[in-house]
């Protein structure tokens, strides 16, 4: 779309018709924001109906995108002539040859303005008398008038014209030496808007000139070779140039219309073909390459497949490619990687290059991709390192140094143990035992819980649950965990007593037999549990505790609902309600 606009833009510039030129250009611009060549096109098409200012600012921008384009540094070396800012013009366009050395177009509108700038010192000096032509002749504008208007569009590929126009500009007063050239005359008319009479100088009226008039002449013959013709200011669009890349775009689409219906009936080695095709047409478009990237992926081409994509992240950056193309061709590089890594057993570069690409674009295949490959890198070094039979011994050496009360010590042991066999239950129960004897609970707690993940038959897993659950006062919790592990080991004595030690606090919970002290700790403990909260947001269970006080009645009733009991115990055992 925004190449459509830039056409159309293209094609009423050329018709003369700048306003429409910088509607479709600014069009355009609103679709691609940092393609450099259509702030240029609008720069020309400012500077043509004088709106300089705006010229400037359009001409900045191009060289602000592509600080390596010549023709950047034309425009705005225009744009500063046409605002009679002649210092400026001589660096823009200075610049612009530091560039592109050969550019007649920018050795032009040096020498333009260089001209101008003298010219202006010279007035500053001493003003000269006015002259009725010189306005006509001043300005990019007046290479903007000729390219526009279709009689003397043509003069401009002849270079006796452009070299006796360049003279005139440099020096109005040179015109009386061109009166005779009859295509001197017609550019005079498109200049001034004024029609003369076709047929000679005869029927011609033209003012006086500053200086005297030179006797007339054939028009002098050039002896040596013409010189080349320069490009005139402000610079037409480049109307064959962007056909010509059109087109190109054109075949290299198709070309890879072509590589992807390849790709899908799994013919590759057509598929490479046609996309490498299109990136030898066009070398502006970088999908062209991530997709014969994709081709080599699916070959196993892996090295091959890495190269391109490096090779689409580098001219991307050259391009300026949108950030979300960058990303893909990191990705596919990473993907690449990924599937070398199951060989070379290196996660690490994979993981990188997923992290690179998340830098650019946060996509969530890209994320997922990224989890894969360190989740895959974790288990290789789990893999790497496992030996049950070092595993043992380091738990052996922690039952000795916990026999010690060295815990931290034991803690130690029993780490490296679940390092070299994390699936041993033995360990989680004993380091959770450890846990607990240093007062980390929530540590403890998540230890016994892994024990009995591991085999829900190890009772030693159950008796370290309720044991963390019992000294988190969490009673009603503990008394649960004792009871399950009691349906895989009826007869442990250590569950047995853990179910009497709750019970007996459930029942002073009952009672109410606690201090004020400890009342107010353990209600302040209950109200930070999630479960305590719910039961006490439920608008049931609120009138349940209003009918226990004011209805006993309905709180009979309730006492058959053995849900409802349920929670009613949790309160009590919370010290939140009390039953009396």
């Amino acid at each position: 779309m925004a190449d459509e606009a830039k056409a159309k833009g293209n094609a009423a510039f050329s018709s003369g018709d700048f306003n429409t030129a910088v509607k479709h250009f600014t069009e355009a611009i609103n679709l691609s924001p940092t393609n450099h060549v259509l702030y240029s096109n609008r720069s020309a098409a400012y500077a043509s109906l004088h709106q300089y200012d705006a010229a400037l600012s359009d001409a900045k921008k191009t060289v602000d995108l592509k600080p390596d384009w010549s023709k950047g540094y034309s425009r705005l070396g225009a744009a500063h002539l046409g605002l009679h800012q002649y210092e400026d013009a001589v660096s823009a366009y200075k610049k612009g040859i530091e560039i592109d050395p050969n550019n007649e177009a920018l050795k032009s509108g040096l020498a333009d303005a260089q001209s101008a700038a003298t010219a202006s010192a010279s007035r500053a000096r001493a003003a000269p008398p006015p002259n009725l032509f010189g306005d006509a002749f001043q300005g990019p504008e007046m290479w903007a008038k000729l390219t526009a208007d279709p009689t003397t569009r043509v003069f401009l590929q002849q270079p006796d014209f452009v070299k006796a126009m360049q003279e005139i500009q440099r020096n109005p007063s040179k015109l009386n030496e061109h009166l005779q050239d009859q295509r001197v005359m017609q550019a005079l008319g498109v200049l001034l808007n004024v029609k003369f009479k076709a047929g000679g100088g005869d029927d011609m009226e033209v003012p006086e000139a500053d200086s005297p008039p030179a006797p007339s002449q054939p028009a002098k013959q050039e002896s040596k070779k013409p010189d080349p013709v320069p490009e005139p200011e402000p610079e037409p669009m480049e109307i064959t140039e962007e056909k010509e890349k059109n087109e190109k775009k054109e075949k290299a689409l198709k070309e890879k219309e072509t590589g992807n219906a390849a790709y899908k009936k799994k013919d590759f080695e057509t598929a490479i073909q046609h996309y490498t095709k299109a990136m030898e047409i066009d070398d502006e478009d970088i999908s062209y390459i991530t997709n014969r990237a994709a081709v080599y992926l699916e070959m196993g081409k892996y090295e091959d497949c890495i190269k391109d994509c490096e090779k689409a992240v580098e001219r991307g950056r050259e391009l300026r490619a949108d950030y979300k193309m960058i990303a893909k061709a990191l990705t596919r590089k990473g993907t690449a990687l990924v599937k070398m890594a199951k060989c070379s057993k290196d996660y690490e570069p994979a993981i990188e290059t997923f992290q690179k690409a998340l830098t650019e674009h946060r996509n969530p295949d890209t994320l997922k991709k990224l989890n894969d490959a360190e989740k895959a890198k974790k288990e290789l070094e789990q893999q790497e390192y496992f030996d049950p039979k070092i595993a043992d011994e380091e738990r052996e050496k922690g039952n000795e140094s916990f026999k010690q009360q060295k815990y931290p010590e034991a803690v130690k042991h029993y780490t490296e143990s679940l390092r070299r066999n994390p699936k041993d239950p033995k360990a989680y129960s004993n380091r959770a035992a450890c846990y607990t004897k240093l007062g980390a609970l929530p540590e403890g707690l998540k230890d016994a819980e892994k024990c009995i993940e591991l085999d829900p038959t190890f009772s030693k897993g159950y008796t370290r649950k309720g044991a963390v659950q019992f000294f988190m006062k969490e009673y009603d919790k503990a008394l649960e965990t004792y009871q399950e592990g009691l349906k895989h080991d009826p007869n442990n004595q250590e569950l047995l007593d853990g179910v009497r030690r709750c019970v007996e606090q459930i029942n002073r919970a009952s009672r109410g037999d606690f201090s004020p002290e400890e009342l107010k700790e353990r209600q302040a403990k209950a109200m930070q549990d999630p479960e305590i909260q719910n039961i006490l947001s439920d608008p049931v269970m609120r009138q349940v505790l209003v009918d226990f006080q004011e209805n006993p009645k309905a709180a009979q009733e309730h006492t058959k609902n053995p849900m409802v009991m349920n929670k009613i115990q949790k309160l009590v055992t919370a010290g939140i309600v009390q039953l009396r």
